[in-house]
């Protein structure tokens, strides 16, 4: 599944960085794929990706898209943002639960912020130099 992309004409606030084993990853989101590490030893998923599985301390690592659809488990809004981010204040972040049993940290794009457990998607958040991801409310529902 590609995810829908929005594009922002400024450069990323605070850009992540990256790694050589989380090259695939941000080369992944630029690509519209959102991915993370598999454990092939246990079976299990751990977001951010990790060259070391966190649940069994397998180094036996994979990778394994995601379907980027979960549901809204908390959210705030910022107001009072670190000095980087007061620019884009007031702004949405959340955690979000994934279809897959991840809960993620993110930013909330879109005009209001989603009711808790409303059904989320991920999107690609295509900046100048580079891409992030949010979620948004699941068009398709």
């Amino acid at each position: 599944m590609t995810l829908p992309a929005l594009t922002i004409d400024r450069v990323r606030a605070y850009p992540p960085r990256m790694t050589a084993f989380t090259s695939r990853f941000w080369n992944s989101l630029s690509a519209g794929q959102f991915e993370t590490s598999h454990c092939r030893s246990c079976d299990r998923l751990s977001f951010p990706p990790k060259p070391i599985c966190p649940h069994c301390w397998s180094s036996d690592i994979g990778w394994s898209p995601l379907s980027g659809r979960g549901r809204l488990y908390s959210s705030t809004v910022i107001h009072a943002a670190p000095a980087v981010f007061q620019p884009e204040a007031p702004y949405s972040v959340g955690i979000v639960d994934l279809d897959e049993g991840l809960r993620i940290a993110t930013r909330i794009v879109g005009e209001t912020t989603p009711a808790l457990d409303s059904a989320v998607e991920l999107v690609v958040l295509r900046y100048t130099d580079g891409p992030l991801y949010g979620v948004r409310v699941q068009e398709d529902v």
